[in-house]
């Protein structure tokens, strides 16, 4: 695992929420890396400024949409693209107030749509426990995202290196016939090893983003 805050505390709450929600509901290798600069002067997650890690993503983002636009309009023949996202404070604002549905975060979004609108596959590998597939499956699609696939880990893989089960992830998406064009994360764990053509790091502000 890595320094950031563990999983297991934020597990059990969006847990509970997903729950009430339902309860309430049941009758119805890797090119160079786009990095966004460091916040300074933060110590904690909670002292990020929200409209500057926007500008932050916003910025990244303004370099991936470009080349994603780029490569859907030269697909090799027969290829099937795709883009590998995380989730936590990529996808979804994990760590700007707690609420469920967690919001998405509006610049990835941008980029999400423009491509799943252009036949772009959108994949989803979280370090996530399989206990939430259900809670994050549908909060994902409630903001706005069509998944294709999400990944998340098995009480096995709890116990594994997590950027090598991204990659192995990654790896078993490109075995279905995908060629990843881009893989998106704000995490070293979300990029590294491999099976993307191109890498886009969202900021984390050495580790106080989970």
């Amino acid at each position: 695992m890595t320094s950031r805050r563990t999983w297991w505390h934020r597990a059990s709450l969006v847990a509970v929420s997903a729950t009430a929600l339902l309860a309430m509901a049941a009758p119805a290798d890797a090119a160079p890396t786009a990095a966004a600069p460091a916040l300074h002067g933060t110590s904690s997650a909670a002292s990020v400024d929200y409209p500057t890690w926007q500008r932050d993503c916003q910025a990244v983002m303004d370099q991936a949409l470009p080349y994603i636009q780029q490569r859907t309009a030269q697909p090799r023949p027969g290829e099937k693209q795709a883009i590998v996202f995380d989730i936590d404070n990529t996808t979804l604002e994990t760590d700007f107030g707690f609420s469920y549905p967690q919001p998405a975060n509006k610049p990835v979004l941008e980029v999400a749509r423009w491509a799943q609108q252009h036949g772009v596959a959108l994949f989803f590998v979280t370090a996530r426990p399989g206990i939430l597939y259900t809670p994050t499956q549908w909060n994902l699609t409630y903001d706005g995202y069509q998944v294709s696939g999400l990944s998340v880990r098995g009480l096995f893989d709890l116990f594994k290196d997590v950027a090598a089960y991204k990659t192995a992830q990654r790896a078993a998406i490109e075995a279905k016939g995908y060629t990843i064009i881009a893989n998106i994360g704000n995490s070293v764990t979300d990029l590294s090893g491999g099976h993307a053509e191109r890498t886009f790091k969202l900021p984390d502000y050495d580790g106080q983003l989970s």
